[in-house]
Parts: C-alpha cells; structure tokens; sequence
C-alpha cells in the first residue's frame, strides 16, 4: 500500500469513527448519563491521552506551549468557546434529535466558516460558493420542516442546538489555527479538552448527578472516547499528513453519512424522505466548498 492509499484509508477511518462516536454518545445518554458528565469524561480521558501522546512525540514542543502564559490564555478561551460549547452543544442536539441529524446539521460548520472568511477579507463568494450556500440553506430548510413552512419537523430545541454546534464547531476550526501551526495539534487539543474538563466541572459540578455503570455504558464510552475521540483524532491526522489538509478535510466527509448509517443501522432511527434529501443538499454543498478548495489547492502548486 502507497503512503496516499494508507493516507485515504486512514482518514476515512476517522471520518467512520467519529461517526460511530455520535451515536455511542446517543447510546449513552439514553442509558441515564447527563450531558455534563459524559463531556468531562470525554474530554478528561482524551485530553489525557493526547497530551501523552505529544509528550511522546515532540516533549520540547508541549513544553514550550506549557510555559507561554499568552498561549494559555488563549487556550483557555479555545476550550471555553471552541472545545466545551461544541461538545455540549452537539451532545443536546443528539439527545433531543439523533446522532445522524445533529451531525448533519453539525456540518453546515464549512459554510459558516466560508461566510467569515468572505466577511472577513470583504471579498465576494465565487459561483460555486454562492451555490453551496444556497444547498446548504435549502438543506436545513428540508430536515428542520420536511417542507411545511408553518410545521417544524424536529423539536425547536433540536434544531436551536445543531445549529449553534455547527456555529460552535466553526469556532473550534478558526480559533487555535495559529496555536497549531505553533506548537502543533496534538499539544494544543489535548492541552484544551484538559483545560474544558475542568471548565466543565467547575460550572455545571457533573459529581452532583448520580454517575450510572455497568458493562453496556463501558462499551458505549469506549466508542465515544476511544474509538471516537482517541483513536479517531490520531488516525484522522496521521491520513492528513500523508494526503494534505484539503483532501483530507474532504474525505472526513464520510463523518456525517456514517452517522446516519450506525443511527439506522444501531439505533433504528427512521429518517423521511425530505431527511434524506435535505442532508444530500448539505452534504454536497460541503463538497462542492471542499472540491473548490482541493482544485486551488492544486493550481497553487502548478
């Protein structure tokens, strides 16, 4: 196997994986775990694990980041706005909707992303752009009504919390950017969820909430936090190192199709017809931003 194959292989896997996570997440909280005590626990035991893997890694590196108190800083808010906000918002979107719904909606992220780098750089959206925002309106159109202007097909509360995840996640994308390129991925998420776990349990104090366990929530953990968060996160960016940032942000796609297939396959969720077509106009407006992206991506190289 050639380093692009091994590289498309591995992000894919990722894409699948964090998939899964989604709805083991469901699996979770449908089991009697609070939102609050499923984040700290994801965030804690991932932020641990990441943080040993840098330390393994590049210790100069996580050392350098540990000892910049203006990183920090802004690390700290990362893990407030970014990390915490995201994950709590997604997992309420999951609980009053499903895991293949709220990561659809989750992945109107790029197009958020898109809006601000357009406003930003006062520059105006291309063609392909202006109609990747148009499949992505109509698309959230779809899911949240079938259709029916005067009817909500989801509960408010579900649509208000995929929404604000996909505004949340487009805050995780834009805000440790330069962090990154500093002092690397590795240190600076695990450093985060770290610093989020701790946020997490000073606001909303999780150790009130009856912790339940047994063998079916340990397994479901295991696919949220190892499979999912863990494993995914360093397979995702060893693929992309072998097959670069725009093909792999493109091949992470599969994320929001293997969710609704694991919440088909594992939790009987029905999804209509206007569901179906609604998260194909997302999905394909998030490759239509990916493509263009790929293909300039390419010219710049030439």
């Amino acid at each position: 196997m050639n380093e692009k194959m091994k590289g498309t292989l591995l992000t894919l896997i990722a894409g699948v994986a964090w998939g899964l996570s989604g709805v083991s997440g469901q699996f979770v909280m449908a089991r009697g775990m609070n939102i609050e005590s499923l984040t700290v626990l994801r965030l804690m035991i991932s932020g641990v694990a990441l943080l040993a893997l840098a330390a393994y890694q590049n210790p100069q590196q996580l050392g350098r980041l540990l000892t910049d108190k203006k990183a920090l800083t802004r690390l700290f808010l990362f893990s407030m706005l970014g990390l915490v906000l995201n994950q709590i918002a997604y997992l309420t979107a999951i609980y009053y909707t499903n895991a293949g719904t709220a990561t659809v909606l989750q992945y109107l992220c790029p197009i958020l992303v898109l809006t601000y780098v357009c406003l930003r750089q006062r520059q105006k959206p291309t063609a392909v752009e202006l109609v990747a925002m148009v499949f992505a309106i109509m698309g959230t159109f779809l899911i949240a009504t079938h259709g029916q202007v005067h009817r909500l097909a989801v509960t408010p509360r579900g649509l208000f919390w995929g929404l604000f995840s996909a505004v949340t996640y487009a805050f995780y994308i834009i805000l440790p950017t330069s962090l990154i390129k500093q002092y690397g991925s590795l240190a600076v998420i695990g450093t985060s969820m770290l610093l989020g776990s701790i946020e997490v349990s000073l606001f909303f104090q999780p150790w009130q909430h009856a912790l339940p366990f047994n063998t079916e929530i340990f397994w479901d953990l295991v696919g949220i936090v190892g499979v999912g968060t863990i494993f995914a996160y360093t397979a995702f960016l060893k693929g992309v190192s072998l097959v670069g940032q725009v093909n792999g942000s493109l091949l992470a796609s599969i994320e929001p199709i293997s969710s609704v297939f694991f919440a088909v396959l594992l939790v009987n969720e029905t999804f209509y017809p206007m569901d179906w077509f609604g998260m194909i106009l997302i999905l394909f407006s998030v490759l239509l931003v990916s493509m263009q992206d790929a293909v300039l991506a390419r010219k710049s190289k030439q």
